[in-house]
């Protein structure tokens, strides 16, 4: 297992060659997923398909749980920052959040799929991982809710989320479906805050 995550080295700091690495690993990972499923994932596969030994795969991701993890990480980093409306209302705000981050992933069913088992995994590096998408979450929420965000609010809305993403994960309705009921949740919890 590595002992520096990936997402601990940005990619400033990773030589040019390094870089390359772990950018075709990554999207190594994304076209096995889309071939084989989570289930046919494994880090020697994803190293074959990127042209990387497997021993260097190994030095920068230690399990296939962080090989996506990461990808899903790279997904939220990649979406614009919140922009601050005070035009629209608190609900309008949360909602479009929720629904952003409910379809970070929604097109890519595989990746999803994946997701869902990848980010629950004790693997310390994804830990890491899960750490800053939490804290990621939570900041897109807070924004979204404003300067007087009631901390018990913002708390309900990051286990609403966090709840939907696994039944989501699990098959009991699509990203989709999971945007159009994030929206009825910013408005049940927000009752009152149009």
């Amino acid at each position: 297992m590595s002992s520096t995550s990936t997402s601990d080295l940005g990619r400033r700091d990773l030589g040019g060659r390094q870089a390359d690495r772990v950018d075709a690993l990554v999207d190594a990972t994304i076209t096995e997923l889309r071939a084989n499923g989570y289930e046919g994932l494994t880090v020697r596969n994803v190293a074959r398909r990127a042209g990387v030994a497997a021993a260097t795969a190994y030095t920068y991701f230690g399990s296939k749980d962080h090989l996506v993890a990461e990808v899903f990480w790279r997904r939220l980093q990649a979406l614009p920052e919140p922009t601050a409306n005070g035009q629209r209302s608190p609900v309008a705000r949360v909602s479009a959040t929720l629904r952003e981050l409910a379809l970070l992933v929604a097109d890519e069913p595989e990746l999803a799929a994946a997701s869902t088992t990848a980010i629950l995994a004790q693997d310390a590096d994804v830990q890491r991982l899960r750490d800053r998408i939490g804290t990621v979450f939570n900041d897109r929420l807070r924004a979204a809710l404003g300067n007087d965000a009631d901390p018990s609010v913002l708390r309900a809305l990051n286990l609403a989320l966090a709840g939907a993403l696994l039944q989501a994960g699990m098959g009991y309705f699509s990203y989709t479906e999971l945007a159009d009921r994030m929206d009825e949740v910013a408005g049940v919890v927000l009752a009152g805050r149009r």
